[in-house]
């Protein structure tokens, strides 16, 4: 039995003794099982080697080990959004018996992509340096883009504030004093045109992070009639959006969602349009970095993120869509925390995982349909207030995590984020990061330099399987949709939430300067970011504007095309173009949505 048979035989053991419900057909481990199981392998290591080694290895256990660390062989790490996988002392070839190279590690750029989706990573193709930007008006945070653009970032990355999230104008009564905090505020095509003005749209990448499907087939539109009313075509854009129902209906906080199902729905609108008018952008970033950052483990993120996926593919093919013409344009968002060896370890194993499914599920051909590309922001909630300086330290290791893993993109976060928004300071230092990183280290020299390691190998295998685990779990549950619309994903994080805030104030999450190595010192006062003053003055002023001078009657005509979109089941973007077209504002959308589709109350967690 090969190291990938045991995981699956050891996960299906478990889950005989669980009284499992239905699942409408089989699960992708089922699928997986019944077309690797039969592969032959080719282990590296012979066994007459393995057996010497064990002889050895026995040998060393009881003559050089203390009694106390072979009591201990096995400790598990319990660290701040950790998964607590157990780690043996040491590791060697015994750790992976039957190693393949050739079906578990491969090339570079090849088959199964465990070492990066390149042949030359970054060699070839240096890491985007994507830092997120947003606060105050569109014009704050155009100079902050512009700022970072001449200083070495090469992709922009749009946060946006809350009540631009949630889809409410900034002269909403829920809006009040929020409009331009923790992000920037847009309400209409001109807030969005004053976001990029004199940024070229066809020669930059752009990230938009909408977050949520209904957010997406709003201000998406108007991103795309910028374009257009500056005379760019829609297909020299390059970005992505993140269109991202894990966002909207299991993280958000917003006092009014629409149904799962409605937004599954969106979701995948906004997918097909996308791929057939703007071919080179990424129409879905499959999110697990907030869901991570909410508060689960670095497993659980990457299973519901990969779990969308599959749901997502599965109902793009209902619309009658091929798969080698959709799957190369989803992308990824991972959080890397501080546990750094899994970090690694992950983004290797779901790459090698994601190709897997995309070869055995879904019977891909082409090749950049089976590439897990995905973009990476280090971990925000690892930051804390206390001594903020050492924030930047653990923004650098998970950064450092992220481009061993080989990561496609980058955001590093700044060490006063545990206070508010970066300031500009504190922004280029997060920058100065990934460029050291990227031209004084050497890392990027040498394609996935870990690869080989019995321990990174070994530690991969366990994350793979543990991750296909959590993946069947949600399958047999009835898929990604039904367990968010049962709520079982709300209780999961509730529990993981709580059980690690208990974790870190007992101390078994230890955590320097907060609960271990605390100074009596005071720290020096740092530079808190202070944001720019009569932004929703402003924002109130336009919107009174904008409404003054439009076409009220195709504002009204455009509208009721969009609700009439929603009810019919037909595409609902073409409709919000012309909204945005009209300059309807992004509140004015949301209520046609909310109108069209009625609201969902997530489910009670206990």
């Amino acid at each position: 039995m090969n190291a990938y048979q045991a995981i699956i035989h050891t996960i299906v053991l478990r889950e005989g003794s669980r009284p499992a419900m239905k699942a409408p057909s089989r699960t992708t481990k089922e699928i997986l099982h019944e077309k690797l199981s039969g592969q032959e392998r080719d282990p590296l290591y012979n066994p007459r080697t393995l057996k010497k080694i064990r002889q050895q290895f026995e040998k060393w256990i009881k003559s050089a080990v203390r009694e106390t660390d072979r009591q201990n062989w096995i400790k598990t790490p319990h660290t701040v959004l950790g998964s607590e996988i157990p780690r043996e002392m040491l590791y060697t070839p015994l750790s992976v018996p039957d190693f393949d190279y050739q079906g578990d590690l491969g090339n570079a750029g090849q088959e199964p992509f465990t070492r990066g989706i390149h042949a030359n990573m970054y060699r070839g193709r240096e890491f985007t340096m994507r830092q997120l930007t947003g606060f105050g008006s569109p014009e704050d945070t155009n100079q902050r883009m512009k700022f970072m653009l001449e200083h070495g970032a090469t992709g922009l990355n749009v946060l946006f504030d809350i009540p631009t999230i949630q889809m409410y104008d900034s002269d909403d009564p829920f809006a009040l004093g929020q409009v331009g905090m923790s992000g920037v505020c847009v309400d209409s095509v001109e807030d969005m045109d004053l976001l990029f003005r004199d940024i070229p749209l066809d020669e930059v990448t752009v990230s938009i992070v909408t977050h949520y499907p209904t957010n997406t087939a709003i201000l998406f539109p108007m991103f795309l009639v910028v374009a257009e009313e500056r005379g760019i075509p829609w297909d020299r854009l390059r970005g992505s959006v993140q269109n991202d129902m894990t966002l909207e209906e299991l993280i958000r906080s917003g006092p009014e969602y629409i149904p799962p199902k409605d937004c599954f729905r969106i979701q995948g609108d906004n997918i097909e349009f996308i791929r057939t008018n703007v071919p080179k952008w990424n129409f879905i970033t499959l999110n697990g970095y907030n869901l991570r950052e909410f508060g689960t483990s670095g497993i659980t993120e990457m299973a519901v993120a990969v779990a969308n996926g599959i749901e997502t593919l599965n109902g793009l093919m209902q619309r009658g869509h091929n798969i080698d013409d959709i799957a190369d344009r989803l992308s990824f968002f991972w959080s890397p925390a501080s546990d750094f060896f899994e970090e690694v370890s992950r983004l290797r194993a779901v790459r090698r995982l994601w190709y897997k499914i995309m070869k055995h599920r879904f019977n891909a051909r082409n090749p950049r349909s089976m590439l897990m590309r995905c973009h990476v922001q280090t971990s925000g909630v690892s930051l804390i207030q206390q001594e903020p300086l050492n924030n930047i330290v653990r923004s650098a290791y998970h950064a450092l995590a992220a481009v061993l893993g080989g990561v496609q993109s980058l955001h590093v976060d700044s060490y006063d984020e545990a206070y508010s928004v970066p300031t500009e300071e504190a922004a280029l230092l997060s920058l100065r990061t990934q460029q050291i990183i990227q031209a004084e280290t050497g890392i990027t020299d040498v394609v996935d330099p870990l690869g080989g390691s019995f321990y990174v190998e070994a530690l991969t295998n366990e994350i793979e399987g543990r991750i296909l685990d959590e993946i069947d779990d949600i399958e047999r549950q009835g898929g990604y949709v039904a367990v968010i619309e049962k709520g079982v994903l709300h209780r999961k994080i509730a529990e993981y939430f709580s059980a690690q805030q208990n974790d870190i104030e007992g101390g078994k999450i230890k955590v320097v300067g907060y609960n271990i190595y605390t100074s009596e010192t005071a720290v020096p006062p740092i530079n808190v970011f202070r944001y720019p003053k009569g932004v929703e003055e402003k924002q109130r002023g336009r919107l009174e504007k904008l409404r003054l001078q439009r076409d009220s009657d195709k504002v009204a005509s455009t509208l009721s095309a969009l609700k009439e979109a929603c009810k019919k089941g037909k595409n609902i973007l073409p409709a919000s173009i012309e909204c945005a077209r009209a300059r309807c504002t992004e509140g004015e959308l949301f209520k046609i949505l909310k109108e069209a589709f009625g609201l969902w109350k997530p489910p009670p967690l206990w």
